[in-house]
């Protein structure tokens, strides 16, 4: 059967990877794809990225499934616009993806469903938010409700810098119409995890749990980004940890969406933070899998993930079992110059490692000019590496990276640094 995946993104290029190996898969359509997914075996980019046009080439290519990689096309509404056209497709409709689209909406939801997570306040109006800052304590957390790529969330240490952010995102709108609305929240302390699920509507099947790094510096230092690195599983969430987060955070979203007339279908992400007491809070929903965590998710997984997708279409998840790799993976982004502000495009990458069963270059921003892979946005390589212990696997991703050049290249260098703290 053909396949579809929408997006450009080291997500996107892990997904089409893992797709690609069912045996009953004979090709995976990526839109628009990057240069990695250009010469992936088995999978070819499509220039349509287009709703309507994407429909277009599901009837012409008679394309039977499409997933769908980032969060923009599912606010939008393509998984609705893909069942009225009769169309197989999954991820959540519009109304389901307000969970991420809309912070907002989500803390209203946590709070109607008794899910555990942080006091908050929305304002459109920058007065009423400084009003209401001068009366809390700092540290405290500014975010966007709309989609901001990543980057609309500010972990504020004094007021001045709280109220920095009021004006960028309210008065400003650096954000546009994505920071017409701020959410102002407590700020928690703890470590923040990633817990990603699939869900088909009433079932949820948990993925392997992740962790990520989310400043751009070695540290935690620097400005908030998209995600430097991951790595799996996260020491953090025990089980005894996991057993909360289903019972208190998935289910309890999962059967409210239901219950207001959205059942959730395609992948649910939950950020968490965990306190030193092992308690469980969620600090945000996502519509689909989170970047880079899928990349070492995905090198851990042994199952075919089509059967998986097709078990949440069919409302039968409660059927399905996810097999892992005993091994741990991580995942290192190299970014381009300037990011994230002002990230550069058009510089030449060389000395890329050929595939090999336990460490692969997944591509995000890269693409083709007339042969030669350059660079194309912020985030341009997620080197992925499995190892015994998570130590291993980090070793082998860095010695992957001393081969990798292009002008700019920026890295983390401590990716993983919690969890190997825990293991010493």
């Amino acid at each position: 059967m053909k396949l579809l995946v929408v997006g450009g993104g080291g997500r996107e290029h892990a997904l089409a990877w893992k797709l690609a190996q069912s045996p009953r898969v004979q090709k995976v359509f990526v839109a628009p794809g990057n240069g990695g997914t250009a010469s992936e075996p088995g999978v070819q980019n499509v220039a349509p990225t287009e709703t309507a046009a994407l429909i277009d080439l599901c009837r012409r290519e008679q394309i039977q499934l499409t997933l769908v990689g980032p969060e923009a096309p599912l606010a939008a509404g393509i998984v609705d616009a893909f069942r009225d056209a009769g169309l197989r497709i999954f991820g959540p409709t519009r109304a389901a993806a307000q969970l991420e689209s809309s912070k907002d909406f989500a803390k209203s939801f946590m709070v109607r469903h008794g899910l555990p997570t942080a006091r908050h306040r929305s304002f459109d109006n920058a007065r009423d938010a400084r009003a209401y800052i001068a009366a809390e304590r700092t540290p405290i957390v500014v975010k966007a409700d709309g989609l901001a790529a990543g980057k609309g969330v500010v972990v504020a240490a004094t007021r001045e810098e709280a109220n920095a952010a009021l004006d960028a995102m309210l008065v400003q709108r650096r954000y546009g119409a994505a920071g017409g609305r701020v959410v102002v929240e407590e700020f928690l302390e703890g470590e923040e995890a990633s817990f990603i699920v699939m869900c088909d509507g009433t079932h949820v099947l948990p993925l392997a749990t992740s962790q990520d790094h989310k400043r751009l510096r070695d540290g935690d230092q620097g400005p908030n980004t998209g995600g430097m690195g991951a790595y799996s599983p996260a020491p953090i969430v025990t089980p005894k940890v996991h057993a909360r987060v289903m019972r208190e955070i998935i289910q309890p979203a999962v059967q409210g969406m239901a219950q207001e007339g959205h059942p959730y279908v395609g992948f649910l992400y939950a950020g968490l933070m965990i306190d030193s007491a092992g308690n469980p809070r969620a600090l945000e929903f996502n519509c689909r899998l989170g970047d880079p965590e899928t990349e070492p998710i995905l090198m851990r997984l042994k199952s075919d993930l089509l059967e998986l997708v097709e078990h949440a279409l069919a409302g039968t998840l409660e059927r399905a079992e996810a097999e892992w790799d005993r091994r741990c993976a991580l995942g290192v982004v190299l970014a381009a110059a300037g990011y994230p502000d002002e990230p550069r495009k058009g510089d030449r990458i060389q000395g890329l490692p050929a595939p090999a069963p336990d460490c692969r270059v997944f591509h995000a921003g890269t693409r083709l000019d007339s042969g030669t892979l350059v660079t194309n946005g912020g985030r341009v390589l997620c080197v992925t590496a499995l190892g015994d212990s998570l130590r291993i696997a980090r070793s082998r991703a860095y010695e992957a990276i001393e081969r990798i050049r292009y002008d700019g290249m920026q890295y983390r260098r401590d990716i993983g640094h919690r969890a190997l703290k825990k293991s010493r």
